[in-house]
């Protein structure tokens, strides 16, 4: 039972490796183009920190352009939502106002992300209505310590927070790295040369056992003619 339990073993290795390998090559990544992003879900987050002690104010445009060419925070979950009040004292010290990606669509009245999705998940302070996000300037910002939404002006009000917002990258990592990818194909050669020594070891203690198994038995001979008279002679002695 050992025997078969060390056999299976370096198959399991190699299993091992392969799937790391590839988890490696197809994980998804942050961008990275120097700045601190989190990962969480399916996104990517980088909390705009700002001086120390100093609440920085950012109008809505000035917002959008501080994420250099990503997205602003949108908050299509409860544990997205969740995520950000977490991870806010982190960042900031005290209650944060932070921007939201959301602006109103005439087309169909309705409130839509970024990326043109619709708003599904919401949780607006109790103090807004329906009547009030019907408006072209529409806007919201999140409350860090509540996590509560709070309906603010595109153009007018300046809040004090910005998380930018990217999709992970799924592309293949391992390509960008030809020193990542060398070193995984030395480990698997590794892996797949030492499996190779100990099934070899396995399939000689196997044999071994198969021919020890087996004793070696000299053939018959019969005795010489001298031999078998006097033996006959002998046993004739007896009988007398």
């Amino acid at each position: 039972m050992e025997s078969k339990k060390l056999y299976r073993l370096p198959f399991l290795c190699q299993i091992v490796a392969l799937t790391l390998y590839y988890e490696r090559c197809y994980a998804g990544d942050c961008p990275g183009d120097g700045r601190t992003w989190v990962p969480f879900g399916q996104s990517c987050y980088h909390f705009v920190h700002g001086e120390e002690n100093v609440a920085k104010g950012y109008t809505y445009e000035t917002a959008k352009a501080t994420c250099r060419g990503y997205a602003l925070l949108s908050v299509k979950s409860a544990e997205v939502n969740d995520f950000i009040v977490q991870y806010s004292p982190q960042v900031w010290k005290g209650n944060i106002n932070v921007w939201l990606d959301m602006n109103f669509n005439p087309d169909d009245d309705s409130l839509v992300w970024h990326d043109k999705t619709k708003v599904t998940f919401t949780n607006w302070d109790s103090g807004v209505s329906a009547a009030d996000l019907a408006s072209a300037d529409i806007c919201a910002a999140l409350h860090s310590s509540t996590g509560q939404w709070e309906q603010v002006s595109c153009q007018e009000d300046v809040e004090n927070g910005v998380v930018c917002e990217a999709a992970q990258e799924t592309e293949k990592q391992a390509s960008n790295n030809p020193l990542l990818t060398a070193l995984v194909v030395l480990s698997v050669l590794i892996i797949m040369g030492v499996s190779a020594v100990l099934w070899f070891l396995h399939q000689r203690h196997h044999f071994g056992t198969l021919f020890t198994a087996f004793e070696y038995h000299p053939p018959f001979r019969s005795p010489p003619a001298d031999g078998a008279t006097l033996v006959d002679s002998e046993e004739t002695e007896d009988m007398a």
